[in-house]
């Protein structure tokens, strides 16, 4: 072959480094790993690709396959280099005599094409439609359907809809010599040379990338297999953060990309990180999510009525949902995000309005007298006296009750507030007023601890006059004994016939169970009143059942979960708002601490000792987030560490959300009664569950969890009159971890927390809407109040001029409501 083929030795990467060990004076610091390492690997690859007799001559007398550079002296050193450059010298004079010079650097570096608004990729695809299944897209296997169907995406509509949970801004593009540690950044270097090597013990990759102005160190720990992926020369886009190490700026675990002409997913702009589950990998979810992106988003229809959109300046549809995954820049991602939550919040006002109608309009319910002597002698009776706050809120419930049209309304306390009396005296209207009433509970253990309540309070009215299982009746309140009933799937199957037939004959006044008091077995006399604790553990579908038996009746909501009032409109727009803000006096304040690991020991020996004086402790397992399958794991494998290593002394019991409610609900009764010592838990115990002897709470991995959830937690303990203690422990918080934690050290009440929360919080994340059985918020931020109540608004406009959307401009709404509501409330 002729001398021609000496140009395809690329010179670049050596010329740069060489250059690099001069300026910094021949200390062999220009490549991380010493200059012969990365002469032994140039040399191996150029010697291939010399043909030229005379260049090769040359290159085999520089033996810079064993240049021995690190054992040279510096002025050796500075002549090895020198007779090196000579050599390149050489090698580009060949080149310039053919002709055939490579353009200088400037014109080498395509800058990234700019995303655009609408990708070359908009058009509309045909013979599938958006509801078609995942599989239907190429590339998306049967097993890679079932990874995103545990992701609650199932159709390709789905898919438009998964939204990133954040953006990586990696569209600030600099040289190599302006990096800054700390900071994400991008740059677009060659790589110089890339391979497998050890770090921390494990194989992964080492890259030297080089740019005009310098070079750096890329490592991607765990995985080897990329340094087959990153040839020597190529063209390369990093983005990520940078650190230092040994005094040298090094990318760790950057995101890349080979810089070709197309646009960029993974770098070089804003990225979106999306949720992942098992078997799904960041570059695998993006790289699919573009494709589907730019095929289908144009196929959406925007259903927004044109002149609402118009008036309230909102971006088309289709545009905001390519844009809130792959923006141009941050003003078209807000664009893309008020857009979207708008609608949520929108679509879940009109159907919270709709339903409220129904319920209140298309059937009548039975108005009570509500000031009644058993009433009277019910609050006098008892051993304390109300709050203003209760008071205040029975009066609204009273007014609720002697009305026509159902009551509807949603009452918040704080653990301790005193709603079970509330609720007690409306249950003891409705049976002097003839009626029936319902107290249903989301757990067997609770609607025990509601009956054992509601029973003790009325002793104190009325004579117990007869106790059987599960039953008791009261002379002295109503003209006939009161009888109240529990009604649980523990009970034996006689039993339960026997119950559910008095209950038929109207001999039973309250009845307090759990969701089986729903069920198809149990038809009541008169129900005219449904009381529903813990409603976010209580769906639509269940408060609908009740009137699918043939009543209207009055319901009331109840929730220990403080949420804001904003929220809770939003929420449960179908519902009138009570709120007891006031803790019944001489309440106590749980002293609570975050710990760092380092503390851990000597919480486990403050525990062991409140043990020893005779209490009881609650510890909260880590919240992991994969799957219920892997937290029961996890959860199972701590409860093992503590009662094998930790507390060998002590009885531990576990519960995890695996279990059913039979199995929880033994380990909580071991608990309560004094049985066990300690109570391991998942997250589940959240709820309700009353141990006076409790007096420790210690939550591990406290930063993941919410300050909500933590107060709930917290109010787990300081049942009783002993002094209660919450012990925080926290692995490395985030900044906001961090604030979330020194929050709930200082603030004991929950509505306050409740709000700081919602400031804090991301998209949807304040509240589990999929358990209240309304549409899934994936884009609105609930702390927004002013989007919130701008989409109130206008949901009540509409309504109040469409309220059945029968006008043309509004059948794609009327469809779009349709598939986010189901018939009878429930999330699609």
């Amino acid at each position: 072959m002729s001398g021609d083929q000496a140009v395809s030795i690329n010179v670049e990467p050596l010329q740069k480094i060489l250059e690099l060990e001069c300026e910094k004076g021949y200390e062999d610091s220009a490549v991380i790993g010493g200059l012969d390492r990365f002469l032994r690997r140039w040399a191996g690859q150029a010697a291939e690709s010399i043909t030229n007799p005379q260049l090769l001559s040359h290159f085999r007398r520089l033996r810079l396959d064993d240049s021995k550079y690190a054992s040279l002296t510096r002025e050796q050193r500075k002549r090895r280099i020198d007779k090196m450059l000579e050599f390149l010298s050489e090698v580009e004079g060949m080149e310039a005599e053919k002709g055939e010079v490579k353009p200088p650097e400037e014109s080498m570096v395509p800058s990234p094409p700019p995303p655009s608004r609408r990708s070359s990729g908009g058009q509309k695809v045909t013979g599938q439609s958006l509801d078609s299944p995942i599989t239907s897209l190429k590339g998306v296997s049967t097993s890679l359907a079932a990874k995103f169907n545990r992701l609650g995406v199932k159709t390709i509509r789905d898919l438009l809809y998964f939204f990133p949970h954040r953006h990586l801004d990696y569209s600030q593009r600099k040289n190599i010599s302006q990096l800054a540690e700390g900071e994400e950044q991008t740059i677009i270097a060659n790589v110089w040379q890339a391979q497998v090597t050890m770090l921390g013990g494990r194989r992964g990759t080492e890259a030297i990338v080089g740019d005009e102005t310098g070079n750096v160190r890329a490592v991607w720990f765990n995985n080897p297999y990329l340094a087959k992926s990153l040839p020597t020369n190529t063209r390369i886009v990093l983005s990520g953060r940078v650190t230092v190490f040994g005094g040298r700026h090094v990318f760790e675990s950057p995101e890349w990309e080979l810089l070709e002409d197309k646009e960029l997913i993974h770098t070089g702009r804003l990225v979106p990180l999306y949720s992942l589950t098992r078997g799904l990998k960041p570059r695998q979810v993006r790289k699919l999510m573009k494709q589907v992106v730019d095929q289908y988003a144009w196929q959406v229809e925007d259903f927004l009525p044109l002149e609402l959109r118009q008036r309230r300046q909102l971006d088309e549809l289709p545009q905001a949902i390519s844009q809130a995954h792959y923006p141009e820049d941050e003003a078209a991602k807000d664009g893309a995000r008020l857009r979207l939550a708008f609608d949520e919040l929108f679509l879940l006002q009109l159907g919270v309005l709709g339903r409220k109608h129904d319920w209140q309009e298309s059937q009548p319910g039975n108005p009570f007298t509500a000031e009644t002597p058993v009433l009277d002698a019910f609050l006098k009776s008892l051993p304390f006296e109300l709050t203003a706050a209760q008071h205040r809120v029975l009066e609204e419930l009273s007014a609720d009750l002697e009305k026509p049209r159902p009551m509807s309304r949603l009452l918040q306390g704080e653990v301790g507030s005193g709603k079970t009396v509330v609720a007690t005296a409306a249950l003891l209207i409705a049976a002097a007023n003839g009626y029936q009433g319902a107290f249903m509970a989301p757990t067997e253990i609770l609607a025990e601890q509601h009956f054992t309540n509601v029973c003790q309070l009325l002793s104190r009215t009325g004579q117990q006059v007869s106790q059987e299982d599960n039953m008791r009746s009261f002379s002295g309140l109503l003209s006939q004994p009161l009888t109240v009933a529990l009604l649980i799937g523990d009970i034996n199957q006689a039993r339960k016939q026997e119950i559910q037939q008095r209950i038929t004959g109207g001999d039973i006044d309250i009845v307090i169970g759990t969701h089986a008091l729903i069920q198809k077995e149990v038809e009541f006399h008169r129900l005219s009143l449904a009381v529903v604790d813990e409603q976010h553990r209580f769906g639509v579908a269940q408060r609908s059942a009740l009137r699918q038996k043939g009543f209207n009746p009055h319901v009331l909501v109840m929730t220990a979960t403080p949420i804001p009032r904003t929220l809770a409109l939003t929420l449960y727009g179908d519902l009138d708002l009570s709120v007891i803000d006031q803790l019944p006096p001489g309440r106590q304040v749980i002293k609570t601490k975050w710990l760092k690991p380092a503390q851990r020991d000597s919480a486990y020996a403050f525990l062991r000792r409140q043990v020893a004086e005779g209490r009881q402790a609650f510890i909260i397992c880590p919240l992991v987030e994969e799957s219920e399958v892997i937290q029961a794991k996890a959860a199972v494998a701590e409860y093992e560490r503590l009662s094998g290593e930790v507390f060998s002394d002590l009885k531990l019991g576990l519960i995890h959300g695996r279990m059913s409610a039979a199995e929880k609900d033994e380990v909580m009764h071991r608990f309560r009664s004094g049985e066990l010592d300690v109570l391991v838990s998942t997250p589940v115990v959240e709820v309700g569950i009353d141990v006076p002897n409790a007096t420790v709470m210690l939550v591990e991995s406290a930063d993941r969890f919410g300050l909500s959830q933590l107060h709930q937690f917290r109010g787990r303990v300081g049942r009783g009159s002993e002094q209660s203690y919450c012990m925080l422990l926290a692995e490395n918080p985030s900044e906001i971890g961090r604030e979330r934690l020194d929050l709930i050290e200082k603030i004991q009440d929950g509505f306050q927390l409740a709000e700081e929360d919602l400031r804090l919080r991301g998209p949807g994340e304040f509240f589990g809407t999929r358990q209240s059985g309304l549409p899934d918020l994936r884009m609105a931020k609930l702390s927004d109040v002013a989007l919130l109540e701008l989409a109130r608004s206008e949901a009540i406009r509409l309504f109040e001029n469409d309220p059945k959307l029968e006008k043309p401009e509004h059948n794609l709404l009327a469809k779009e409501l349709a598939r986010v509501w189901q018939p009878g409330g429930e999330l699609s």
